[in-house]
């Protein structure tokens, strides 16, 4: 007789998902790898599959963290796994950080490259978005009076090194400004063509805008770019592991993401995309001894790290394996798309992010008439103990908010029963 839904997600979380399923198998007798995997899949549109997803989380009952945005939390295993690596690594450091758990970097490499649908030839693993973006806008061979095409609504660390080199080397930093939340892609993709010269080298893009969740049409763009042989860089910090997709699909040359946000890795790691032809023409920040080598581990020379953190990306790839991410997308715009519907029907309340599948998925933002951010998020929190992030950036006023996969519908109802007080007081 099969084991019951009830009965194999109770034993899952018993277990805590340390290795990828096949091998649990080989842990107790009891269970069959392949009937594990057909019940989860066939339980994962159910509220006991979301409810034992939340159980793989370590998050504070008391706090409702709607701030997942910044940096998301790591499921129970994950934590475990780092906790071991950990362990391990002192036991005798140069040995064991060097000569051991260093070699679980190839196989990560390779898992990497697999769900971004690229070599892994073309895969660096390092630290966060940040380190990714500033390897290529530091790297990129620039001449005085080429021009770089950026948005006013791009994250504030890649603006601060586009202008840096706008200083240093007296390039010239062409803006666009958008107007958003926008469901009109041909505004969108013109807003960037539009700027487009004889003399632009780069267009960067931001994939998801972080201010307010806005999914930007990067291939589109992408597209009309590479025609004018225009590099193409993409900011990925909120796609990655989020929405379903694969980076070539993108056109871009090079991609930069942070794995300690959707893919819920260790915090600090992060990975680097460049298409396989442009990796000699990019130095690394950190040189090592052939900076225009044709190897992308070029970009991995940056000394004592943390080899704990990079080897339990392998357990937040394994743990994000087993729900899917096309399964998780659709969770986490659904989750935005239940507060939203709330919020909606409430005096004053505006909704700043696009709600057209394709334009936004699990990120989002509102604002209430004649109120400030920061006194709406700190009444959240003040009051009920809800974790948001009040947005004042450009043109974008709101509180962001941003459930994960271990939100439930009550989280959000808890929220929105918050709101409508406050609107009416």
């Amino acid at each position: 007789m099969g084991m019951s839904r009830r009965t194999i997600l109770t034993s899952l979380s018993l277990i805590g998902l340390l290795r990828p399923i096949k091998s649990l198998a080989k842990e107790t007798a009891m269970m069959n790898s392949e009937a594990i995997e057909q019940n989860l899949i066939n339980s994962q549109s159910s509220n006991e599959f979301w409810f034992w997803v939340k159980q793989s989380f370590t998050v504070s009952p008391s706090i409702l963290n709607l701030n997942n945005g910044g940096v998301s939390p790591q499921p129970k295993s994950v934590q475990d796994a780092f906790v071991r690596y950990n362990q391990i690594s002192n036991e005798g450091p140069a040995y064991f950080m060097w000569r051991i758990l260093d070699q679980g970097r190839e196989p990560i490499r390779k898992k990497l490259a697999q769900l971004a649908g690229c070599s892994p030839e073309e895969i660096a693993i390092n630290r966060n978005t940040t380190e990714g973006m500033d390897t290529i806008i530091y790297g990129l061979d620039l001449k005085e009076g080429d021009e770089v095409v950026l948005a006013k609504q791009d994250y504030p660390n890649v603006i601060n090194a586009w202008n840096f080199r706008e200083l240093r080397d007296k390039i010239k930093l062409v803006w666009v400004n958008l107007t958003l939340p926008s469901e009109d892609k041909d505004y969108l993709v013109q807003s960037y063509v539009s700027k487009f010269t004889s003399r632009t080298r780069v267009v960067n893009l931001t994939h998801m805008i972080n201010w307010n969740g806005q999914i930007l049409p990067i291939k589109e763009i992408a597209e009309e770019a590479r025609r004018r042989g225009i590099y193409v860089l993409v900011d990925g910090a909120h796609t990655f592991a989020h929405i379903d997709f694969k980076i070539p699909e993108l056109g871009c040359d090079f991609f930069a993401t942070s794995l300690h946000k959707w893919l819920c890795a260790p915090f600090g790691t992060g990975m680097l995309y460049i298409r396989k032809e442009l990796i000699k023409q990019i130095p690394p920040l950190f040189p090592n001894d052939n900076p225009y080598s044709e190897d992308i581990r070029k970009f991995e020379s940056l000394g004592t790290r943390s080899f704990p953190a990079e080897m339990a990306i392998a357990d937040a790839l394994n743990f994000n394996d087993l729900i899917g991410i096309a399964r998780k997308e659709e969770r986490l715009r659904n989750l935005k798309n239940y507060w939203v519907e709330k919020l909606k029907r409430l005096p004053s309340v505006k909704i700043l992010t696009p709600l057209k599948k394709g334009f936004s998925c699990g990120l989002g933002i509102f604002s209430i008439d004649g109120k400030k951010p920061e006194e709406i998020s700190d009444y959240l929190f003040t009051k009920h103990k809800i974790f948001t992030v009040a947005i004042n950036w450009e043109n974008i006023h709101g509180v962001r908010i941003t459930p994960h996969i271990y939100t439930s519908e009550s989280d959000l109802d808890r929220f929105a029963d918050a709101i409508a007080e406050y609107v009416k007081s």
